[in-house]
């Protein structure tokens, strides 16, 4: 089934069957079999042969491409937790293993990268759980991470941001990693064709919006520009509609179920959406002072300030480094100069 989805997929993006079959190595007799196969078994089209113009998906074939693209988003961070899960109980099972580096932080692109480079070195064992923002610095003050994850928005909405997270935060006992900044926006369709330029366009009853779980720091941030603002939440049709991660809302407009959300650049041009910029965030890392003695997290610091990661990060829409594996105190990183 997957393979099907990917295939039909790539019908979708291309419009043509032929590279869908090169790229899903299959014969175009074998690919327009399977095509027939699985339009029988939900017992309609699934493709559709335009003269002269390609292929193309019927309307059902690309909402059944679409809630995959969806529940891939929505899952994906649930199912690598889990995975993540299996993987540091069998680790405990091996005595001789390198040490573990406990990382908890919100899902984003940039972290995602940096847990890759990270599983190519043989002496760092990393357990990354994507969790909340607030989640995230509670397993710091509880001990149950080593590295957390935290963002915060530059300008007006600093401060807010500040007063929600300050009492995890020990100015003596904690120090901040720098990593990245990201643009946070609106996500809409190309084009923009409902012509949503800013967050006070989403009190329109006719703008449908989809929201991030409450638990997420990029909810909290939303709550507090709609505060801004002076924009009541019941009057935005779709806020209590959720989705848990940047990418799920994003491929939940772009599968036309929603006409905007809130999120990360990155998400948007993923998607191939527009994005309405908004405000950028500051991503870093909390830890122990004691941390910083340990080879795991020297290592990890190194890399952050490579050339290699820092072009990776480049590469990202949105995103750019900032004083990337640079160690502060806590007060000149909640303060930082816009």
């Amino acid at each position: 089934m997957l393979v099907m989805l990917d295939f039909l997929n790539e019908i979708r993006t291309t419009g043509k069957i032929t590279r869908a079959a090169d790229k899903a190595r299959l014969s175009y007799r074998h690919s327009w079999n399977l095509i027939e196969k699985w339009s029988a078994f939900f017992g309609t089209p699934l493709v559709e042969r335009r003269r002269g113009r390609g292929t193309q998906l019927t309307a059902f074939g690309d909402k059944l491409v679409w809630a995959d693209q969806r529940l891939r988003a929505r899952l994906g961070p649930q199912l690598q937790n889990l995975s993540q899960e299996l993987e540091t109980e069998l680790n405990r099972l091996v005595s001789h293993g390198p040490s573990v580096l406990r990382i908890h932080a919100s899902h984003g692109f940039a972290v995602s990268k940096l847990r890759e480079m990270l599983t190519r070195e043989a002496d760092i064992s990393v357990d990354l759980r994507y969790v909340g923002n607030q989640i995230s610095l509670a397993s710091l003050a509880h001990n149950a991470c080593d590295l957390a994850g935290m963002h915060l928005p530059k300008g007006a909405l600093r401060e807010p941001g500040i007063a929600a997270i300050r009492h995890w935060l020990d100015p003596d006992e904690h120090r901040v990693i720098g990593f990245v900044t990201r643009e946070m926006g609106l996500m809409v369709r190309r084009g923009n064709p409902l012509a949503i330029t800013g967050i006070e366009r989403l009190a329109d009853p006719a703008v449908r919006f989809v929201n991030r779980n409450p638990d997420s720091g990029t909810r909290l941030l939303f709550d507090q520009m709609l505060t801004a603002h002076r924009l009541d939440s019941a009057r935005i049709n779709g806020y209590e509609q959720i989705e848990f991660t940047h990418a799920a809302v994003a491929a939940y407009v772009a599968s036309g179920m929603a006409d905007v959300a809130f999120g990360v650049e990155a998400a948007a041009r993923l998607f191939d959406l527009d994005f309405v910029r908004l405000v950028t965030e500051d991503y870093f890392f909390v830890c122990s002072r004691q941390m910083l003695e340990l080879d795991s997290v020297r290592r990890v610091l190194s890399i952050m300030a490579s050339d290699e990661f820092q072009t990776v990060i480049g590469r990202l829409p949105g995103y750019a480094v900032k004083d990337c594996g640079r160690i502060k105190t806590i007060r000149d990183a909640l303060h930082d100069p816009v």
